[in-house]
């Protein structure tokens, strides 16, 4: 399966949405330091963060630990600034999925060290800033699933 990234997830309930749907389609998480919230408080598990007991989560300190950690194939960074649509990319198992903050987006030296064709963007009409980012990586996720033709579905 591929890894879905959460670089410095800011908002618990955005966290809670991307654990719960990792826990429904398999796709292991990796939450990438630090965090607008505090890991395993009463807020954060109100916003559904008790759910990664039911998800493969994995906290990292900061974006290259993890790279280290489980050398993805590709990298892919979902961005509202990229020109490659997601939907036109067959994935493989072993890649992975980096995901920005809700308020800044992925660092722009991080968004220019991947080649033009990994940096992946959803199609929006044009007046729109950006999706929700537990609603960006669903549908990303989603089109992943379907491509592998949904994969340990039962």
């Amino acid at each position: 399966m591929l890894d879905i990234v959460l670089y410095q997830p800011e908002i618990p309930p955005n966290t809670g949405n991307i654990i719960r749907l990792c826990a429904n389609t398999g796709f292991p998480l990796h939450l990438i330091r630090p965090f607008g919230f505090r890991w395993g408080d009463k807020g954060a598990k109100r916003a559904g963060l008790d759910y990664h007991e039911l998800a493969n989560v994995e906290l990292h300190l900061n974006l290259e630990t993890y790279l280290d950690a489980r050398k993805p194939l590709r990298v892919f960074g979902i961005t509202t600034k990229g020109t490659q649509l997601y939907h036109d990319v067959a994935f493989q198992t072993g890649d992975a999925l980096i995901f920005g903050p809700e308020t800044r987006g992925l660092p722009n030296d991080f968004l220019e060290s991947l080649p033009k064709n990994q940096r992946l963007r959803i199609p929006m009409k044009p007046a729109s800033r950006s999706l929700n980012l537990s609603n960006a990586v669903a549908v990303v996720t989603y089109e992943v699933w379907r491509q592998h033709q949904f994969s340990g579905f039962q």
